[in-house]
């Protein structure tokens, strides 16, 4: 049979027959060529090689150069928040992520990666073992040959181990970080108060996490083994048809994939999109449970379906958009993957039975059965290999989706511990004097012998100018009373007090934390034992280290009037919903009870009294004396000033009523002077 060269050039020859030219020159020179080319063949098939590689390099790095030069715009910086693609902001995001799942060379989830990747090396090269067995049998079938034919079929069994997974690590890593960062530095207060970027964090560190984390496992093991078993089979694939049928194949399916990734929707844009959906729809789930009470009495159940039906609707319309995509962009794929690719790998597979390639014996026709079925299916998987990562294309754009929300939240985490803030502002904040105060900063000196303020603007987080300076100081042993109508700052004092909000300006000298204890109305309890909510944010082994027993507690919640409160609740180690089991009063002597148990220098008390009696709030101010927080405070008169203020106001209340009964007494007493003086003037 002709060889594949002698073909070509009598192909190229024909035309020239019937003309002038000198068809014997024209062949000769065309087989010339071949010629060259034959004895090069290895050294130009891995030149062309390698210039590919190169040139797809030149691509990808050019691609990467072209950023923008500058300070970017408002405009520009929320487009590229916006922006999910699978581009080099993605894999900066992923690499930023990696090194927090994957810490060192001698960390846990590494190895687990070695060995996982162990098995797929392993697994690979049984493939093309496997390969070649089929093809045995095959030609042991054609021969008829039985030995054969059944020793392969027995080796064939043998080989068909089963894969083995090793399940990767990444959630416990990187859950275990976010956490680190969330609930450190007050992190967790400032990304729900004076942040806007996440509107739904547990949202991000629950169900984004494990998401990133599952799809990042299952895109390691769906893409690492089909770029190996793609690399492995291409180079017994080039030893067996030849190179320049593989080359051509190559450039095909590289063509038809960039066809088939500009036609690919921005799923990762899109899942993004639906992760921020569904954490708005929780959020309004959560906020309808927070406020249910109120909502109910307001009959506001309609409204509050409304907006549940308007936010799920808005999910749902979004996720059947992208079902729909994914129907269009699946059957266009499974067309050029299967059927396109597979017939193109047909021919490839023939071009040994119908051509001579240097290298590859022609042999009889068992040994042409052979190697058409080693091929064939070696291309079958090298094929099934490629459509795997082309499938793992819309996996990678979806883990773009994830690794943005994780790697925003991580990038807000970062900022808000910088002190860095995006917030929406009130519309004052614009104004020039406003805009003056929130562009300062101020100074915060702390572990302090007292508290003072020295030109400190009291300012929200949304902007709005409480207070423009404000100065006062409280030594140790004083009192100090704050008073004013609601919104005037009186709790935005506290928040600054205690670090959660920024200081705008001035100077703020205050002690360490540990030395002053905040009482709010509300009374936080935490989850966990009755001892607990008395020692928080204590442990019990660091109350065992203060010298501090069970019975020392007892004697604390005597104090406050809560002597049977153990008793009843079933003991200092029960467990319960403390803030649905307990009343209100019962809650601020619980937190009044943590302030003797803590004894701070300083104590801030935020209507700490409001839901006790006056008798209760006398017992808890005549102990406070001297031994615990305050020096002394006189109790009795402040309970006498408190009736007084009762008895004024009850006074008060009646000023209307009698002004309206002066107000008649003087008419009736204007008619009858008017009544008088006409009748002195008719006599």
């Amino acid at each position: 049979m002709p060889s594949v060269l002698s073909k070509l050039a009598d192909y190229f020859t024909s035309p020239y027959a019937s003309s002038n030219v000198n068809v014997a020159q024209i062949r000769k020179l065309i087989e010339r060529i071949f010629e060259i080319y034959k004895n090069n063949r290895t050294l130009l098939g891995r030149t062309i090689w390698i210039v590919s590689v190169y040139l797809l390099y030149l691509r990808k790095s050019g691609s990467s150069r072209k950023r923008p030069t500058g300070i970017p715009t408002a405009e520009e910086t929320a487009r590229k928040k916006k922006r999910v693609e699978v581009d080099t902001i993605f894999f900066d995001r992923l690499k930023k992520i990696l090194k927090i799942v994957i810490p060192g060379l001698r960390s846990k989830e590494l190895w687990l990666l070695v060995v996982h990747s162990g098995f797929l090396v392993f697994r690979t090269i049984l493939s093309v073992y496997v390969a070649a067995l089929d093809g045995r049998i095959v030609s042991a079938l054609v021969r008829g040959n039985a030995k054969d034919f059944l020793t392969g079929i027995v080796w064939w069994m043998i080989v068909a181990i089963p894969a083995t997974y090793t399940n990767s690590m990444f959630r416990t890593r990187l859950t275990r970080h976010i956490h680190q960062k969330y609930l450190s530095d007050m992190t967790f207060y400032a990304i729900g108060n004076l942040d806007d970027r996440i509107k739904n964090a547990d949202q991000c560190i629950t169900v984004d996490t494990m998401k990133f984390c599952n799809s990042l496992s299952e895109l390691y093991s769906n893409l690492a083994k089909p770029i190996l078993d793609v690399f492995i089979y291409n180079i017994q694939l080039a030893k067996n048809v030849g190179g320049e049928g593989l080359f051509a194949l190559s450039l095909m399916v590289h063509i038809s994939s960039v066809i088939l990734r500009a036609l690919t929707p921005p799923f990762g844009k899109m899942v993004a999109e639906e992760q921020r959906l569904e954490g708005e729809f929780r959020f309004t789930h959560s906020r309808l449970i927070e406020n249910a009470e109120e909502i109910a009495l307001y009959s506001g159940h309609d409204v509050e379906k409304a907006i549940l039906d308007r936010n799920y609707f808005a999910l749902i319309k979004h996720v059947n958009r992208i079902f729909r995509m994914r129907v269009f962009h699946g059957m266009m794929e499974d067309f050029i993957i299967k059927y396109l690719w597979g017939a193109l790998g047909l021919i490839l597979c023939s071009v040994p039975v119908f051509f001579t390639v240097p290298g590859v014996k022609k042999g009889d026709l068992g040994s042409r059965a052979e190697g058409f079925i080693t091929n064939r299916r070696l291309l079958l998987s090298s094929s099934d290999a490629f459509g795997r990562i082309m499938y793992s294309y819309k996996e990678i754009t979806e883990l773009a989706g994830y690794t943005a929300r994780v790697s925003e939240l991580l990038d807000t985490f970062d900022a808000v511990k910088a002190g860095r803030y995006e917030k929406q502002l009130v519309s004052s904040a614009s104004t020039d004097e406003n805009a003056a105060v929130l562009s300062g900063r101020g100074e915060v000196i702390e572990d302090a012998a007292t508290i003072e303020f020295i030109d400190v603007p009291i300012v929200s987080p949304n902007g709005d100018v409480l207070l423009k300076k404000l100065n006062f100081y409280v030594r140790s042993g004083m009192h100090l009373l704050i008073v004013g109508p609601n919104g005037c700052g009186k709790s935005s004092l506290f928040r600054i007090l205690g670090g959660l909000w920024p200081v705008y300006g001035g100077t703020v000298h205050r002690p360490n934390p540990r030395d002053i204890f905040y009482i709010p109305q509300r009374p936080y309890l935490s989850l966990g034992t009755l001892r607990d909510q008395i020692i928080y944010p204590h442990t019990v082994t660091e109350m065992t280290e203060r010298g501090i027993n069970d019975q020392s507690l007892q004697e604390i919640l005597n104090i406050v009037q809560l002597n049977n409160i153990v008793e009843r609740e079933g003991g200092w180690d029960k467990e319960r919903e403390w803030k649905d089991a307990l009343s209100g009063g019962d809650k601020q002597r619980i937190a009044m009870a943590r302030l003797f148990y803590h004894r701070p220098k300083y104590a801030i008390l935020d209507e700490c009294t409001s839901a006790v009696g006056l008798d209760i709030e006398k017992i808890m101010y005549t102990h406070a004396t001297g031994g615990y927080v305050f020096t002394k405070l006189d109790a009795e008169r402040r309970l006498k000033l408190q009736e007084e203020k009762q008895h004024l106001e009850q006074k008060l209340i009646e000023v209307p009523k009698l002004q309206a009964r002066l107000s008649d007494l003087k008419a009736m007493l204007s008619e009858r002077d008017a009544e008088g003086n006409f009748s002195t003037a008719t006599h």
